[in-house]
């Protein structure tokens, strides 16, 4: 169902989708879904995904558009296995279809970081890291060189090693921390990095959304750095059609439109709006866009970053 402050019509949209998450909990550890709850979590309660999500729920969810290929970002499997969701996912990909390519998991400033990375490397279906620094949880509670942090140094050579093995980085933080991920990211343009969740803009009054378009355009400088358009929801409140396009709308002005890919983060973003919903909402944001930017924005982005196959996408209409 459309939100009722949305003039979006019902549409069949063809895309890839840069992010999405599986788990199954009969068979493996997902600390967050399994254990105690994580107290500050963004979108504050979220019982309803601590079930099951396997390839048939998200076909279901995503049936009413035309889904090319998906990216599976880490979905925080218990971190002394980092290894063991890849080797998962890549048995789920031979089995059914799904995904296209992985976002894996590695500690940068650990003991066992460069072998874990390593090893995550091997696999063919790995793309990029998602590995989250430690980040303040408000702007205010910033602190300087705390271990594992951006700032830390030998969480800064582990970074250095996605260089190594040409892995791109999935950067997961806050926007108060996005100018100090801009520092970090400036020393190795080699390194592509994507830019997670439309960075956040969880504060949506006037101090917090300047804030938060501030550092937007302090990480857009950076070349190499794009931006998934993804996961607007906030804690405690309702999906909003007209609040979340003024999001998605400074976001391209930002970045522009060729730096910046769909992404759905499901099941996660089910908490406040189902696919369909999404998908047509921000398909009516960017429909003032020529069709061969409104295509970029939705395949051919997430397929050139993350290196897709051709035949999953090339000269599909």
């Amino acid at each position: 169902m459309l939100p009722n402050d949305s003039p979006v019509t019902q549409r069949c949209v063809t895309l890839i989708d840069a992010h999405h998450h599986l788990w199954d909990l009969t068979a493996h550890h997902y600390p967050w879904l399994q254990d105690q709850p994580e107290p500050h979590f963004f979108m504050g309660n979220y019982e309803a995904p601590k079930r099951n999500y396997l390839p048939d729920d998200y076909r279901r969810d995503s049936a009413q558009h035309r889904v090319l290929a998906t990216v599976h970002c880490e979905a925080e499997w218990t971190r002394d296995d980092q290894v063991g969701e890849t080797d998962w996912l890549t048995q789920v990909h031979h089995t059914q279809g799904m995904p296209a390519a992985i976002v894996a998991h590695a500690w940068f400033h650990t003991d066992n970081a460069a072998d874990v990375l390593t090893r995550q490397a091997a696999n063919p279906l790995v793309r990029g890291i998602r590995s989250k620094p430690v980040t303040a949880a408000s702007p205010d509670r910033m602190q300087d060189g705390l271990p594992g942090s951006m700032q830390d140094p030998r969480w800064r050579r582990g970074y250095a090693r996605l260089a190594d093995h040409g892995l791109s980085w999935d950067l997961r933080v806050p926007y108060w921390h996005l100018a100090e991920a801009a520092e970090v990211i400036h020393a190795h343009p080699e390194i592509p990095v994507v830019l997670n969740h439309t960075g956040f803009p969880w504060d949506r009054t006037p101090t917090g959304l300047h804030a938060w378009e501030q550092a937007m355009r302090i990480i857009a400088r950076e070349p190499n750095v794009w931006l998934k358009v993804s996961e607007f929801g906030l804690k405690d409140q309702p999906w909003r059609y007209a609040d979340n396009r003024r999001i998605v709308r400074t976001a391209l002005d930002i970045f522009g439109i060729e730096r910046c890919m769909f992404a759905s983060n499901f099941p996660v973003s089910s908490l406040r709006v189902d696919y369909n919903t999404l998908v047509c909402s921000v398909a009516d944001m960017i429909s003032d866009y020529t069709p061969s930017q409104q295509r970029a924005f939705f395949v051919e982005n997430a397929a050139q970053f993350y290196r897709l196959d051709p035949a999953l996408w090339k000269d599909v209409t």
